[in-house]
């Protein structure tokens, strides 16, 4: 009776066992081939699952994030008959478990060797200078080759780059010459900009110098021509009022005098004055009326007649 109750405490240990053994939580970005009998049966997703003891079993565990793999440098012979080493990163996903299970043998080889022939074909087609400068272009060709062939694999590539380009030693030596060259070639042209740059600046500024020098000049012959065209114009008005003060004296003294309604005599006296101011000056003959000439006898008879 005891062997018994330990046989049963041993069946059920071992039932215990084998549904803890058969009990699988799928964790996330995983999946899960099963298999049945040697046929495939299901994919299980992220979450618990029981599977059949002996009848079924799981497969392959798949995972579900982006993978990266890095392949050693591929020899590749260009256009021009240059041969280099290239290395490749490819950025791929799988989509379907179930094709990634049983579409390819050894899926990672596979895309290694697909990505090297691709890469060869492409190369092939272009010269050493276009390979150097048009990565993008063969990332872009790799990666849509890449990506058609592996869909049956249930894989998807979604990013593929050149990791290194590599050229044979003295190709390398030649570029760098090259780059030198190039280098100091640039640096010679930036002088010679600079330097002309420099001469066109300082020819510049002395013609700017020399036309702000004759603007001043002339600008101060115009303010000069202006000032001595005002100071004429002072002395002019000047010399006319004065003119004109001296005719307006004469006119008044004209006026004075008609007013006082002079005689003969009075005349003849202001006429001998003005003989006399006519006199000192520097004439050899001097002409006088016959009217004045009668009044000066009558003024020199009076003379006389005062005198006696």
């Amino acid at each position: 009776m005891e062997g018994f109750v330990y046989v049963i405490i041993a069946l059920v240990v071992f039932i215990l066992a084998v549904i803890a053994a058969n009990v699988k939580i799928v964790p996330q970005s995983k999946a899960y081939v099963i298999e049945r009998l040697g046929t495939y049966q299901s994919t299980w997703q992220t979450g618990l699952h029981i599977k059949i003891p002996i009848f079924e079993r799981v497969a392959k565990i798949v995972s579900l994030k982006e993978q990266i793999v890095d392949f050693k440098p591929q020899p590749v012979i260009t256009k021009d008959n240059v041969t280099m080493q290239i290395d490749t990163v490819v950025f791929f996903q799988i989509t379907d478990p179930k094709l990634y299970t049983y579409g390819v043998e050894h899926p990672l080889a596979a895309i290694e060797n697909l990505t090297a022939t691709t890469l060869r074909n492409i190369i092939g087609e272009l010269e050493l200078d276009h390979t150097l400068t048009s990565r993008d272009t063969i990332n872009a060709k790799i990666r849509g080759i890449l990506d058609e062939a592996t869909d049956p694999w249930g894989i998807k590539v979604n990013r593929v780059e050149l990791k290194n380009i590599l050229p044979p030693r003295e190709i390398q030596d030649a570029m760098e010459k090259q780059m030198k060259a190039e280098r100091e070639r640039r640096e010679a042209i930036l002088r010679a900009e600079g330097d002309k740059e420099s001469k066109i600046l300082v020819a510049q500024g002395q013609k700017e110098a020399k036309i702000l020098a004759a603007q001043a000049d002339k600008e101060a012959a115009i303010l000069h021509a202006d000032a001595v065209r005002e100071q004429k114009i002072r002395e002019a008005d000047g010399e006319a009022q004065a003119i004109i003060a001296i005719q307006k004296a004469e006119a008044q003294g004209i006026e004075l005098i008609n007013a006082a309604r002079p005689g003969k005599e009075v005349i003849a006296l202001r006429s001998l004055e003005s003989l006399q101011k006519v006199a000192d000056g520097q004439a050899t003959k001097i002409i006088i009326p016959s009217e004045i000439q009668s009044i000066a006898g009558l003024a020199a008879s009076v003379t006389e007649l005062v005198k006696e």
